[in-house]
């Protein structure tokens, strides 16, 4: 999560399975708070958010993707491990290529030094209000 004082763009896929998604798990340690957010990443300079979209999933989880769908542009603005930080979320509609990743349990990946967590959640627990789904009024875009 971007936590420098410039916008940071990033593109996120969202995958659906019947009443799960596909998120990533992350933890703020100032607010004592675990969140979901989609998978994704930054855009690089001179690269598309569509082949951000693409190379991210690959880096992170060797995912492949297919049916990629824009669905449109969501600001976020918040604050994290008591840092304030502005994104522009690119978001995309997708599946996997491989059908072993709907199978999946939890996936631990690298990003940078850190080892995070990926995981197909029912939507039922984020619209209920159990668990968080960031950024806020995302789940507008989900079936």
């Amino acid at each position: 999560m971007g936590t420098s004082k410039q916008i940071r763009v990033l593109a996120l896929g969202i995958i659906q399975s019947g009443d799960r998604i596909f998120v990533g798990e992350g933890y703020d340690p100032v607010k004592d708070s675990t969140f979901y957010r989609a998978l994704g990443g930054g855009v690089d300079f001179g690269e598309t958010s569509y082949e951000a979209l693409q190379r991210e999933f690959m880096e992170e989880i060797s995912a492949e993707l297919t049916n990629i769908e824009y669905l449109g542009c969501q600001e976020n603005i918040f604050e994290f491990n008591g840092k304030q930080g502005h994104e522009l979320l690119q978001l995309y509609r997708c599946d996997f290529a491989d059908p072993k990743f709907y199978e999946a349990g939890r996936i631990t990946f690298a990003e940078g030094d850190r080892k995070k967590d990926a995981l197909w959640v029912e939507l039922a627990r984020f619209r209920s209000g159990e668990l968080r789904l960031v950024p806020e009024g995302f789940l507008q875009y989900i079936d």
